[in-house]
């Protein structure tokens, strides 16, 4: 099909400089030129590509992570799909659009994928919605016939489940897999065209052995998985184990994920039921980082509502020269845990701001976790403590594991949060306080925090940045100055 077709979404075009020049840019150089879908419709143009001079000044869908902006700027940086030609500038307001426009994972050519309004994960490729009763169909799974079928009582607690119902579930699965699971290839910017509400409900962003990658401006609703598995042998009482995160890192590498919204809304864990005397989960990580990923920035996003955050490294025997993430400037609000978890890598967690509220029924359990000889810096982050919590109880650790904390505040008082963990915990519990590097990309950070909590309530998550790229409520500020 043509350009303009509508399975492949609008094409919205400009000519950006080389991807070089604009990683040393600074951030204000980057912030101007003002050109939406939305304009571009309105002026009667359709699906005519708008050609920018060369020189111009560069938008919000071909902007590039800022020089020494976290751990994702080392080397090359990360430019994501700045360099994308006419032809690969998509805008897109469908699921079966948005998996066209990105091509299959072994398409690096340089991309932008820019989503307007909604798009559903799971629907059909003709936009048609599919339920859980949907994938099932034809498979022969039943929730009422695999409960029955591996009820502890009659199959016990020593083994997976195996045999009709698990091969039932498992196909059912993998019919909501390939519509829930979008690949994302390298080279891509996806961003949400402001003022459109841009959300992903239900899908999972999948960046596996891929490189240069940004997601900006996006609401992003976490899947919920149709068929978790029961596994009796995950801990003393067994567990149910859903697939999907809403973006999973894995063996990916330059990753920006800059001013978007991860929640579970509008479905709660709360809401869901108790087979076998534990909580059926629909729900996995909002933002996974794993399997030897590296050179992360996470910044200005907003998670929310969610229990199990943010992994990073799955396993305890990950590479150790991977795993450099950095995460600042994020706010985190009804987060139950892992906000982060980390293994083996060196973590830097600078100005966020945590607020331990109870909300939508996710209770705080702890904050930052380090195990597995991850070296993690936390320096310069807010804590607002709420029904009866404790600063002992911010980190968390398996007695290998170090945070070099700094600059903390918790209720707007310097708290030595490493003290306060480790005067509770057991010996085998306790955080080393040291760490075996000094972070050196760490733009923006800012020396004090007790600014943060109203500082990043204005200007973190979906919905904040302008076509330009820069902040509306730091535009609005200085106007009123």
């Amino acid at each position: 099909m043509g350009e303009g077709s509508s399975d492949e979404g609008r094409p919205l075009v400009s000519k950006p400089s080389s991807a070089a020049a604009r990683h040393r840019r600074s951030r204000a150089g980057r912030r101007t030129a003002v050109f939406s879908a939305a304009a571009v419709a309105a002026a009667g143009l359709g699906a005519i590509p708008l050609v920018m001079s060369a020189h111009a000044a560069t938008d919000l869908a071909h902007q590039v992570l800022p020089a020494e902006d976290g751990w994702a700027a080392s080397g090359t940086g990360t430019t994501g799909g700045s360099d994308a030609a006419a032809a690969q500038i998509f805008t897109v307001s469908t699921r079966a659009q948005l998996v066209k426009a990105l091509g299959s994972a072994s398409n690096t050519i340089p991309k932008i994928v820019q989503i307007e309004g909604t798009i559903n994960a799971n629907t059909d490729s003709s936009g048609s919605t599919v339920s859980c009763a949907g994938y099932a169909s034809g498979t022969g799974y039943s929730l009422t016939a695999y409960l029955k079928a591996y009820a502890p009582s009659s199959w016990g607690r020593r083994k997976v489940p195996s045999g009709t119902q698990e091969t039932a579930r498992a196909a059912a699965a993998a019919k909501q897999a390939k519509n829930v699971q979008i690949t994302v290839p390298a080279n891509t910017t996806i961003v949400g065209v402001p003022g459109s509400n841009a959300k992903i409900v239900g899908g999972n962003l999948m960046l596996k052995n891929v490189n240069n990658v940004i997601v900006r401006n996006l609401t992003l609703d976490s899947p919920e998985d149709c068929f978790p598995q029961w596994d009796p042998t995950d801990g003393p009482t067994g567990n149910w184990n859903s697939e999907y995160d809403t973006v999973t890192l894995r063996g990916a590498t330059h990753v920006w994920a800059d001013h978007n919204t991860f929640t579970d809304g509008p479905m709660y864990d709360s809401a869901e039921k108790t087979y076998f005397g534990r909580e059926y989960q629909v729900h996995d990580g909002l933002l996974d980082i794993t399997k030897g990923s590296d050179l992360v920035t996470v910044e200005r996003n907003r998670f929310t509502s969610h229990d199990k955050t943010t992994l990073i490294g799955s396993s305890d025997t990950d590479d150790a020269s991977k795993l450099r993430v950095s995460i600042h400037h994020n706010v985190y609000a009804g987060i139950v845990q892992r906000a982060p978890l980390a293994r083996i890598g060196q973590v830097d967690v600078y100005n966020n701001y945590f607020d331990t509220t109870k909300l939508n029924g996710y209770a705080h359990s702890y904050s930052i976790d380090s195990r597995a000889g991850a070296q993690v810096v936390a320096q310069d982050n807010y804590w607002k403590l709420a029904g009866g919590r404790k600063a002992s109880s911010l980190f968390s650790g398996d007695g290998t594991g170090a945070i070099a904390g700094s600059g903390n505040l918790v209720n707007g008082t310097a708290t030595d949060l490493d003290a306060a963990h480790n005067a509770t915990a057991s010996s085998s519990k306790k955080i080393k306080t040291t760490v075996n590097w000094t972070p050196a990309l760490t733009a923006g950070l800012e020396s004090s925090a007790k600014n943060l909590p109203i500082s990043l309530a204005r200007t973190t998550g979906a919905g904040v940045l302008t076509a330009s790229g820069g902040t509306a409520a730091v535009a609005a500020a200085a106007t009123e100055d």
